[in-house]
């Protein structure tokens, strides 16, 4: 009978570890999974991506309330030079390294809705867009803004196409809260296309917007979420909506290089897109 030493002995020498074998099927059943989960994973990111753009512009869009009821009524503007109303966000942007582009202080800490976002830079700017200039130091950093807001809210120049005109009478624009005629359908604020965005003023054309063949886009929306770009209404509700034509859907981040994209454009196979736009933009007086 084999003692119990001689037993823990043999136990203690039997062979232990996988074989080649064994760790090359582990390791093609770890690469299976990854290959499975990583498009989830950048998925699953996007999705966050988008619900905190969402959540970034309904903030903006309380923030846009709030000053309107402390200030009888009135809006800010989307442009500067309304009479008694101040520009939302004064200041250009490019892709140069002027400190407009990448210091707070220009022109963010001075917006009239700065103290009503709770001083937070992060609700100006889409967590999908990967913008980047220069600082006075030479180091890469984030441009300050994503978002713009319609041009209803100021000159409303390019409502009845081009060429633009700031006495055009054919749309309404707003100055005050309660002038809105559906606040559910008027878009406040969009997050424009990295290449599009230069003012803080978002411009469509709403006359021939159902033409196909006549429709045109003046400022690009971004497309960061899979082909969709984020939107806020003056009723508070936002929403992520997701581009049908490829001229909106894939139009391709330059980043400023060989002058970014061209700027009021045919429409082509986005005029439904640019339809759906001015549907959500204003109504004719």
């Amino acid at each position: 009978m084999m003692s119990e030493r001689s037993f823990n002995s043999n136990r203690i020498h039997k062979k232990t570890g996988f074989t080649l074998i064994e760790l090359l099927v582990v390791i093609s059943i770890i690469a299976i999974l990854m290959g499975i989960l990583m498009p989830s994973l950048g998925m699953a990111r996007k999705m966050a991506q988008s619900i905190t753009c969402s959540s970034n512009l309904r903030t903006l869009m309380i923030a846009w309330n709030l000053y309107a009821g402390d200030n009888d009524d009135k809006l800010v503007a989307a442009q500067t030079g309304m009479e008694g109303r101040p520009n939302w966000f004064s200041g250009g942007l490019s892709f140069t390294s002027a400190a407009v582009n990448w210091d707070i202080e220009n022109n963010m800490t001075t917006s009239p809705l700065w103290t009503y976002v709770g001083k937070n830079r992060k609700i100006y700017k889409c967590p999908a867009d990967k913008a980047e200039v220069t600082n006075n130091l030479g180091t890469w950093v984030p441009r300050v803004r994503s978002n713009s807001m319609s041009q209803v809210f100021g000159y409303g120049e390019w409502l009845n196409s081009s060429p633009s005109n700031r006495s055009q009478t054919v749309w309404r624009t707003y100055s005050k809260l309660t002038g809105i005629v559906h606040p559910g359908k008027t878009w406040v604020f969009i997050d424009e296309h990295p290449d599009s965005i230069n003012d803080a003023a978002f411009a469509n054309a709403c006359t021939d917007a159902s033409v196909p063949s006549a429709a045109r886009i003046i400022d690009f929306p971004a497309n960061y979420h899979n082909g969709a770009c984020g939107f806020s209404f003056a009723d508070g509700h936002a929403l992520v909506r997701k581009w049908s034509g490829s001229k909106i859907k894939d139009a391709e981040v330059f980043f400023g290089i060989g002058g970014g994209i061209a700027l009021n454009v045919p429409a082509e196979d986005s005029w439904e897109d640019v339809q759906w736009m001015a549907e959500n933009t204003t109504v004719r007086r």
